[in-house]
């Protein structure tokens, strides 16, 4: 990896949340596709994923990656019992609003939105952000979510009372906190590592 930080002055970043398929430009330089080792592809788990410039970046230390990979995978994909995959995806949705990481409240508002089938309702989040009213139980998985990403020791006994009197049972309430800490630290990635771009 060369030192030099890559710019990109033309690039205008797009300021808005929305559903909309956006880009991602790293500041740093990824591995190029040709220069992948079966090493790189052991880390990416998903060949396909060499497209993208972001696992490319991640792929310098494909070991972490690799790990990083799978915990997502099982955080997000492996939606069987606990929390609906829905639900997994507001949480990243909402920390992923509140911290202002416009590129994966795309991703991941798309998915909420594709897997509730209430695209108005994550509309919503997107514009109104993490203080909006949608029902009770969404605004709870937003709410612990946003307490989660602010300052995680604030989420307290009372906090996971109300999840279990709104129905969640231990498995979702630990699928709702893995994704929304899972997405604390992805968001900080992308967000330090590079810039959205439409």
């Amino acid at each position: 990896m060369t030192d030099t930080i890559i710019t990109y002055p033309d690039n205008v970043e797009p300021v808005a949340f929305t559903r909309d398929e956006l880009d991602w430009l790293p500041w740093l330089h990824p591995v190029a596709e040709d220069a992948l080792t079966d090493r790189h592809y052991t880390g990416l788990i998903d060949r396909s994923r060499a497209k993208s410039p972001y696992f490319r970046l991640l792929a310098h230390d494909p070991e972490v990656l690799g790990a990083r990979t799978l915990a997502d995978k099982d955080i997000f994909y492996n939606a069987k019992d606990g929390l609906p995959r829905a639900e997994r995806e507001l949480a990243a949705a909402a920390v992923s609003r509140f911290n202002g990481c416009i590129f994966c409240a795309s991703v991941h508002a798309r998915f909420a939105a594709t897997y509730s089938k209430r695209p108005a309702d994550v509309d919503q989040l997107l514009d109104q952000g993490v203080g909006t009213a949608i029902d009770p139980r969404w605004d709870l998985v937003i709410q612990t979510a946003t307490t989660l990403t602010r300052t995680p020791t604030d989420l307290q006994e009372d906090d996971i009372s109300s999840l279990y009197e709104a129905g969640l049972s231990d498995l979702e309430v630990v699928d709702l906190i893995q994704s929304a800490a899972f997405f604390n630290w992805a968001n900080r990635l992308m967000l330090s590592l590079g810039e959205p771009t439409a």
